[in-house]
């Protein structure tokens, strides 16, 4: 849309000079159209006379921009390169973790909760936050457990073409012939080693984190105490979330009600029933479907795939870890789990269980309890990420060259180098269109 600007007289006060006179300054502008969404230039004509006869004449062109065009629209910040994205910043240990959700709505939550149980009022808990299922979330649950199953035989199985070497003293691992050059150890004694890893061979819980949490058969029952920790069973987090959800598993019943849970604040009034617990640590350790759901030995289970079939396993492996991602993400949106703000304890229920096992930072002080708040899904499902290697036979990466190289979660790099196609949302992670300098020229690049 174009407009046309008017003309503008104005006449300020100017100092002047010796053997001037006291003259007016003549500003004179000139009417064209512009564009709304371009700068608005104005010309103006400046004329200055002195006693003498020569008069100088200078011009000057301001541009100018109206804010009322820009006023109530909203302006994009510059994005970041889609070939570069910067992964997650690694938290410091020494300090307690974030809360997911800010700490004041946390409270007033809990003042709107008090202020209920001090009027008498039950607390409103739909499901399943009052022990009942959510019925359209079980078919989600049996596909998270059969994606499970998939992820841990594909990898079992792709183990024994792609090397992998783990840190012997911190989590890290790589996926190359040979280990990396990258000073990042933060294990113990790294101060010793120049914060160099000390590689060994690598096996599937080093690519897949085993985040474990107690298999309850009432969630909402008594709290697990640090005297009685013995007496339950320690099953994957993901297969945990997954029976609270409505997955059946004969080794591992779990209560199903009927009637809701009624709460007066912090109190439970009524627990839907009474009902007796089956007899734990059953005849289960053996059973077939036990094996399936655990890594444990797995690898020892499988034997290496025929070398036309390692494709197909490694992209049906990739699928089976997109699918456990996503359907944890959306089971977490609905079941409550929590994780420790200081280790990597997880515990699938409405509250946290009572055993004295952390030892993470001043655990002195709560006299090793965990100090549970809402968990996020990379705590209960980790990606682990790890240096993207373009080549397992090649080189080892180099330190002087780390901020070149990309990272990506361990399944997602062992599945490429097994010959999986890399999902676009993981390219820009792995810094798949950079090229890589070599040293000497690595000071020359911006």
């Amino acid at each position: 849309m174009l407009q046309q600007l008017s003309a503008v007289v104005y006449s300020p006060w100017i100092p002047l000079r010796k053997g001037a006179s006291s003259r007016s300054m003549e500003l004179k502008t000139y009417h064209f159209p512009i564009p709304r969404s371009s700068f608005h230039g104005i010309k103006f004509q400046v004329t200055q006379a002195y006693d003498n006869e020569n008069a100088t004449r200078r011009q000057i062109i301001i541009f100018c921009t109206d804010g009322r065009l820009t006023r109530g629209r909203k302006v994009n910040k510059v994005e970041a390169s889609s070939q570069n994205v910067e992964l997650p910043p690694i938290l410091s240990r020494k300090k307690k973790k974030p809360y997911p959700i800010p700490i004041t709505k946390i409270q007033q939550a809990a003042r709107a909760d008090k202020k209920l149980a001090e009027m008498g009022i039950e607390k409103p808990l739909g499901p399943p936050k009052n022990g009942l299922l959510v019925p359209e979330l079980i078919p989600v649950a049996y596909e998270v457990v059969d994606a499970w199953k998939d992820l841990i035989s594909g990898l079992a199985q792709l183990l024994h073409v792609v090397p992998v070497h783990a840190c012997s003293e911190c989590s890290d691992i790589h996926v190359s012939l040979a280990g990396h050059n990258i000073q990042d150890c933060r294990g113990r004694a790294s101060g010793n080693r120049k914060s160099f890893h000390s590689w060994v061979k690598g096996s599937i819980n080093d690519v897949l984190l085993p985040i474990e949490s107690y298999h309850m058969f009432d969630p909402f029952g008594r709290r697990i105490k640090h005297e009685t920790r013995f007496s339950y069973d320690r099953i994957p987090a993901v297969i945990e979330l997954c029976i609270q959800a409505g997955v059946e598993l004969p080794d591992y019943p779990s209560r199903r009600r009927t009637r809701p849970i009624r709460m007066l604040g912090k109190k439970v009034i009524d627990m839907g029933g009474l009902i007796e617990e089956p007899e734990l640590h059953s005849s289960h350790a053996s059973g077939s479907l036990t094996m399936e759901l655990d890594t444990y030995r797995i690898q020892d289970r499988y034997s290496p795939p025929a070398e036309s079939d390692v494709p197909k396993i490694a992209q049906q492996t990739v699928k089976a870890y997109e699918k456990v991602k996503t359907g944890v993400t959306k089971l977490m949106k609905k079941y409550t789990v929590k994780a420790c703000g200081y280790c990597s304890e997880v515990h699938v229920g409405p509250w946290g269980h009572n055993a004295k096992l952390c030892g993470e930072f001043k655990h002195q002080w709560r006299d090793g309890k965990h100090g549970w708040q809402d968990a996020t899904v990379d705590e209960m499902f980790p990606p682990n990420y790890v240096w993207h290697a373009e080549d397992t036979k090649g080189p080892p990466l180099k330190n002087t060259l780390k901020r070149f190289y990309g990272k990506a979660p361990a399944v997602v790099e062992v599945c490429m180098h097994a010959g999986a196609q890399v999902p676009d949302k993981y390219r820009s992670m792995m810094r798949l269109d950079i090229v890589v300098p070599e040293n000497m020229e690595a000071r020359f690049v911006a």
